[in-house]
């Protein structure tokens, strides 16, 4: 698994613990910033990622920012991306195995740490269902198509 991770200044933090528990299980991945603390505007690093896992190039995404909810809109702009914001365990399962997620947006400033890292673990870990969810994933896919 290939993962693309961004933030914003409001997320930093969080990006890193991330990239550190990538890093120790053995997951590859890419940061796309931001390098600091320093403000940012957040579309600038969710375009990338988004586009990255649309393409392909990345087979998940994670986006923090303050709440999440910015990250999420823009990613969500993405053809091909089904961006969840998660501020649960159980919501972190479920929109992999239900909806098949492929971008999680968590917020900073909402979470614990240790529920973040729990989020994560249990996101990259859960997998689609497929069956009569993909009938509903294949719907998604044909209403990005009619708003071209």
């Amino acid at each position: 698994m290939k993962v693309a991770i961004a933030s914003d200044h409001g997320g930093f933090e969080y990006k890193a613990k991330i990239t550190e528990y990538l890093t120790s299980a053995g997951i590859e991945f890419k940061d796309f910033g931001p390098e600091s603390t320093a403000s940012v505007d957040y579309p600038d690093y969710a375009g990338p990622v988004a586009e990255a896992v649309a393409s392909g190039e990345f087979d998940r995404g994670i986006l923090i920012c303050g709440t999440g909810i910015g990250m999420s809109i823009a990613a969500n702009k993405v053809p091909g991306i089904r961006c969840a914001l998660v501020h649960d365990v159980f919501t972190a399962q479920v929109t992999r195995e239900h909806n098949n997620s492929n971008v999680l947006a968590m917020g900073q400033r909402v979470i614990g740490e240790g529920l973040m890292l729990l989020i994560v673990k249990t996101w990259l870990n859960a997998e689609f269902e497929g069956g009569r969810h993909q009938q509903r994933i294949d719907k998604i896919a044909q209403l990005e198509s009619c708003n071209g």
